[in-house]
């Protein structure tokens, strides 16, 4: 928002100049307020801009120098009014106490009433989730009410309903997508401006349908879903009591996130007798690569241990490892009967081994456990270790750049 310039500032910067004792301090304060009475136009509206801001920005230096401390303390409510850091009611009653002591009851009166409409809202829309959600913990029902407060900011106001307001579930996540989408091609200097007009139209739909080469849309809404799968599996993946079922429902369908390499899943995940893949990926060229999921959070163990003033993969990592390999010689030795009776190619097939996250040790630095299991992919040719979290920040950074390039 711009510099605020009103009678509320006006007449608090009148009683500073009051206050304050030196010379200096009182002709800086006086130069702000003259600054103000410098507006033009047939009212003579008071006059804001970043001028004011440094004007009063310099009355707070002088009051410091002459050590006139409440005088700066009230120099920097100033300019936090100025720049829409205090709302109006705050800073008028921090005038007023300053000034006879006394609060403002309507004000606070006001301040009771809306949070009692808040907190009253808060508790119908928790006991309106619970009765569709009976299941629902605490954890999921403060995330429904945070989500609440996000698509507040989004009100919308039906022209045929004067006087009333809607609150639009996942609009505020429906603004995340058409920003991006709108950053893809466009340049606005104000993206979130522009998604909240286009979002509230009741023609947004048909506004992006109309993009000269029709993908505009088609690009946002998978944007929209691969962002809001990625929010999910960040969270079951950095949840202490999240077991390998978890996570692997969690990723069912989410082949991008491997990377741009893979064109989908195998159907199967039984293709030699004895082993059942957790995710078969298909790359681009046919070839199998097996994605081998261990716990996350809830790994029973370590992923580095100390060794010889450095970091070497434990036990765990190992293991996961071996078991991956396996999995690879069996798909080599019945390779031809998996072609002929599937269609898939393992003579060329990787493994992929996902396992822990970084968390587990918060006092080794988390570099040099993404740099351990490094040096270790090094040393095997077809299987690859990663922890969740280089996983899910790999696939973050990659949407990110999705969503800038078109």
């Amino acid at each position: 928002m711009g510099v605020r310039a009103d009678w509320s500032l006006e007449e608090q910067l009148e009683i500073v100049e009051k206050e304050a004792v030196a010379d200096e301090v009182k002709a800086a304060v006086a130069a702000a307020v003259t600054h103000m009475h410098s507006g033009s136009g047939r009212a003579r509206s008071r006059r804001g801009g970043k001028a004011l801001v440094d004007l009063l920005a310099a009355a707070r230096a002088r009051a410091a120098e002459a050590g006139e401390w409440q005088v700066v303390r009230l120099l920097q409510d100033s300019v936090d009014y100025a720049q829409g850091r205090i709302l109006q009611p705050e800073f008028r009653e921090r005038h007023r106490l300053f000034q006879d002591g006394a609060r403002n009851e309507r004000w606070r009166e006001h301040a009771g009433a809306m949070l009692s409409l808040k907190f009253g809202f808060a508790a119908e829309a928790g006991r309106a989730y619970l009765d569709g959600h009976p299941g629902a913990g605490v954890e999921e029902l403060l995330a429904h009410i945070g989500s609440l407060t996000q698509d507040a900011r989004y009100l919308a106001a039906p022209s045929d309903r004067p006087g009333r307001y809607v609150l639009l579930r996942g609009m505020a996540e429906m603004m995340v997508w058409l920003e991006r989408a709108l950053s893809e091609r466009v340049d606005i200097e104000d993206l979130g401006t522009a998604a909240r007009r286009i979002a509230g139209s009741p023609d947004a739909l048909a506004l992006l349908a109309a993009d000269p080469d029709g993908q505009m849309l088609i690009r946002a809404a998978e944007l929209r879903r691969r962002s809001a799968s990625l929010a999910a599996l960040r969270r079951v993946a950095e949840d202490p009591a999240a077991t390998e079922a978890d996570l692997q429902r969690a990723l069912a369908g989410q082949y991008w996130i491997f990377g741009g390499q893979f064109v989908g899943e195998a159907a199967r995940r039984r293709l030699v007798p004895g082993d059942e893949l957790d995710i078969p990926l298909i790359r681009g060229d046919g070839a199998l690569h097996v994605v081998e999921l261990k716990r996350s959070m809830s790994l029973r163990g370590s992923l580095v241990k100390p060794h010889r003033g450095g970091w070497v993969p434990t036990a765990e990592v190992h293991d996961a490892m071996g078991q991956a390999a396996n999995y690879l010689v069996r798909l080599d030795e019945d390779r031809l009967r998996i072609r002929e009776e599937f269609g898939i190619e393992t003579r060329r097939a990787g493994a992929l081994v996902l396992i822990g996250h970084p968390a587990l040790q918060p006092h080794v630095p988390e570099e040099e456990i993404a740099e351990t299991l490094r040096t270790l992919n090094t040393q095997v040719t077809r299987v690859e270790v990663l922890t969740y979290k280089e996983l899910l920040d790999n696939a973050e950074r990659s949407l990110t750049l999705a969503s800038r390039t078109g």
